[in-house]
């Protein structure tokens, strides 16, 4: 049986020295200090990387069908009043029956950026029609022979005292479309041509700069990035129509909770086209939007305990034994350089 016993003691990794075989020296204390440093530095770093979650993404077909789309809209004109802006949408279909829920505000505006009023807006949507220009030959004259009533003279105006004070309008709120292509545009379309020909002049003299604050297509989620937020287009002496080609791509978030965030992510090419005086068309901001037909999914994952404990094993090991070899040659320089200076005072 004690042979045994001692026959195992022969396995032990870690033998023990004698307590008063150890010396103990000033280089070994400060390796040390500076070795526990090392390793509280390094348990920390690697208990952050263990707590710290990181994304996964996947590809698929998206199957989604019969779905609205919520457009989350915020953009500033600081050179157009808010009488003369509307808001309009329209899908592929161009049918009557695409019902929009629309929840749109508008804020007035002065030329400090302060609001200095609110409206809210419920008939914002085109539709039967893919295309609202105010070049139309009937619409012109009809126009023209009915002439301006008392209600367009006060608007006209108004407007103009508006446009004299440097007022602006700031647009926001959500539309809600159905998952199609489409586009959604904010201009003075909705105003009466002669009512629009009084109070800019031509439509060379439309401004339509802005400032986009926020455009998205659903809620936010980590690490999103949508790539018109603070865009700002300022004109200086032109006009013109700018086009956004929008192209959305369905995308699902997955939390560690196991919660699941539709939404949508997208990427954009900007186009702009500037009006000369003979045009007849006039400035307007448009959005135009196409669905791709895959969804992306991003899943958050953490890494495995085991994982962690084998790096904490791996970095504290590998500390330990590296400020253990810088001890072992602090002790035998420091010896060498004693051991010389005492042969040299000999002699």
């Amino acid at each position: 049986m004690r042979m045994k016993l001692n026959a195992l003691k022969n396995l032990d990794a870690f033998p023990r020295a004698e307590e008063h075989l150890l010396q103990k020296t000033r280089s070994g204390a400060i390796v040390s200090i500076v070795g526990l440093v090392i390793i509280a530095t390094l348990f920390m770093h690697e208990l952050q990387y263990y707590l710290t979650t990181y994304t996964v993404h996947q590809m698929s077909v998206d199957l989604k069908r019969g779905e609205t789309l919520p457009i989350h809209i915020n953009v500033t004109f600081p050179s157009l009043p808010c009488d003369v802006l509307s808001v309009d949408a329209i899908d592929m279909s161009g049918k009557h029956e695409v019902d929009l829920d629309t929840n749109i505000w508008k804020l007035r505006m002065n030329k400090d950026g302060h609001i200095i009023g609110t409206e809210y807006l419920s008939d914002l949507v085109e539709k039967e029609h893919t295309n609202h220009k105010h070049d139309d030959d009937k619409d012109h004259q009809k126009a023209h022979e009915l002439g301006l009533d008392q209600n367009a003279e006060k608007m006209v105006k108004d407007v103009r005292n508006a446009l004299a004070n440097g007022e602006g309008c700031r647009v926001y709120g959500v539309l809600d479309v159905q998952r199609v292509a489409g586009n959604f545009h904010i201009s003075v379309h909705g105003l009466n041509i002669l009512v629009a020909e009084r109070i800019f002049e031509g439509s060379s003299h439309v401004n339509v700069s802005h400032v986009i604050h926020d455009l998205s297509f659903g809620p936010k989620y980590p690490g999103i990035h949508n790539p018109l937020d603070g865009t700002s287009r300022i004109l200086q002496g032109a006009s013109g129509t700018f086009k956004y080609y929008i192209k959305i791509v369905p995308t699902e978030y997955r939390y560690l909770s196991k919660d699941v965030l539709p939404t949508n992510q997208f990427s954009v090419t900007e186009y702009f086209v500037q009006i000369r005086e003979s045009d007849k068309g006039w400035p307007a901001v448009y959005f135009l939007y196409d669905l791709s037909p895959i969804t992306v999914t991003i899943k958050e994952e953490r890494r495995s305990f085991l994982h962690f404990i084998t790096r904490l094993c791996a970095v504290l090991g590998g500390t330990f034994a590296l400020t253990g070899m810088l001890d072992r040659w602090m002790y035998r320089i420091m010896e060498a350089v004693t051991g010389s200076s005492s042969r040299s005072v000999l002699r």
